[in-house]
């Protein structure tokens, strides 16, 4: 018997979330049926979005998000042990994963909830960008320039959170297509990387300017996600594409990672290694 250790969410978030918002729980997990696999969590994605979206879930729903998972025990053939995986899993470390998971969206919020594939070959890369520059983020700063913005070369852009995971990403696809990249951020420090190793134009701290934003849903381009993976994938390894990731160490710091991140204390992508 394996012991799996979750999050699980027991209030509402209101204004900025608090531990206690949230439960640490451990369960034993049953022996796999026919067509089951069990994976364990390498690395765990901490993302805006989560603060929100958790709104749409009932209390007593593990925390949502999205890992990269190695396969441990398995009884479904196309899953052998082994191979890794990217799922919208949670914050679990274990997790025992069934035919209901693949290819499942949720209806009430556009998040591929409880989704699971295998993980595209990325060569040498570090698994954790499929939660970053191949993953997620990266497809929406892909989609989100390409098809919201519809750049011309020669125009200007200006990217708030440009030191985050996805406005880090739109600037540098903006400067490969010829665009002027003004990025919005919010410390000294962040306004050096736009302009010195992402090659940004001009970097400006937020904390004195404002700036009007429009939001949209990334899963609205699902069918082809696998293009802007391939387009990252080859922007990178061009070094067209560069990418930072701010790496919390330990399961049980998932909560701090994710309030960091919240407050702006990461540059690049925040992610939690198991």
């Amino acid at each position: 018997m394996v012991k799996a250790k979750k999050y699980v969410l027991i209030k509402y978030f209101e204004g900025e979330p608090k531990a206690t918002d949230l439960k640490f729980v451990e369960e034993e997990l049953p022996p796999l049926q026919n067509e089951e696999f069990l994976v364990k969590a390498e690395y765990l994605s901490v993302d805006p979005y989560m603060r929100p979206y958790t709104q749409n879930f009932p209390l007593g729903t593990t925390m949502i998000g999205s890992q990269v998972a190695r396969i441990m025990e398995s009884k479904h053939p196309d899953f052998p042990v082994g191979k890794r995986v990217i799922g919208y899993l949670g914050w679990r470390d274990y997790t025992i994963v069934g035919p209901s998971n693949f290819s499942k969206v949720s209806q009430n919020t556009l998040l591929p909830v409880g989704r699971i594939d295998i993980l595209p070959d990325i060569g040498d890369l570090s698994p954790s960008l499929a939660l970053g520059a191949l993953g997620m983020p990266g497809i929406t700063a892909y989609f989100g320039l390409m098809e919201i913005c519809k750049p011309k070369p020669g125009e200007t852009i200006v990217i708030s959170g440009a030191a985050g995971a996805v406005g880090s990403h739109v600037g540098q696809i903006a400067k490969n297509l010829g665009l002027t990249v003004i990025g919005i951020c919010g410390s000294d420090e962040k306004c050096k990387w736009l302009t010195d190793e992402l090659g940004f134009d001009v970097a400006i701290n937020y904390k004195t300017k404002s700036i009007a934003k429009k939001g949209f849903v990334v899963s609205q381009w699902m069918d082809r996600w696998t293009e802007g993976i391939q387009q990252n994938l080859q922007w990178i390894r061009e070094d067209k594409l560069r990418y930072r990731e701010t790496v919390t160490k330990g399961f049980e710091n998932m909560f701090d990672a994710f309030i960091g991140m919240l407050r702006g204390g990461n540059i690049g992508k925040a992610i939690v290694q198991v």
